[in-house]
């Protein structure tokens, strides 16, 4: 029986990707101006579609793959953001202060898993976290700029760091 679900699993794949990758391609080629990176959220969607639960009972394969690439490109803009705002810093930092590119690697590697972190939790909480450790205010200025208590602010910091203590590990 699970080689028959694996088979049939393939099956569909295949032919999702055989009826379906042209139109995806074109759709997010649309969406994101560049071919290169078109081909490849196509590819990563289809790897998701690939691994999904759900791959089986697709009814409507067109919003189904449209909704996996939104999220990619939601994805992709946002770490082309992140490493944007980097770069940036890094134009402004003196030459000798520039790390290698495996450091800058690391470092946009961990900015995102940092970025991803912040996404599940709401607003003020990111705000807080972002204010407290990115432009080093003290808990009564963040305080006052989310018109917020102080405590407030330190159970925000609390759960923010939590929650990238675990992302990162």
């Amino acid at each position: 029986m699970v080689s028959k679900t694996i088979s049939s699993s393939q099956q569909v794949a295949q032919q999702l990707y055989c009826e379906h990758q042209s139109w995806l391609y074109q759709w997010l080629r649309n969406k994101v101006g560049c071919p290169q990176q078109a081909k490849d959220l196509a590819q990563d969607t289809f790897l998701n579609v690939l691994i999904s639960p759900d791959l089986l009972t697709i009814r409507q394969p067109r919003p189904f793959l449209a909704t996996v690439a939104r999220r990619l490109v939601a994805n992709y803009y946002r770490r082309k953001s992140l490493e944007d705002a980097y770069l940036e810093v890094l134009e402004n930092q003196p030459e000798h202060l520039h790390p290698s590119p495996e450091e800058r690697w690391v470092i946009l590697e961990t900015l995102e898993q940092i970025d991803s972190a912040l996404d599940g939790l709401p607003a003020p909480v990111r705000e807080a976290f972002l204010l407290a450790h990115l432009q080093g205010m003290r808990y009564c200025d963040i305080a006052e700029r989310l018109r917020i208590s102080s405590s407030s602010v330190k159970q925000y910091l609390q759960r923010a760091n939590l929650q990238c203590f675990f992302a990162l590990s």
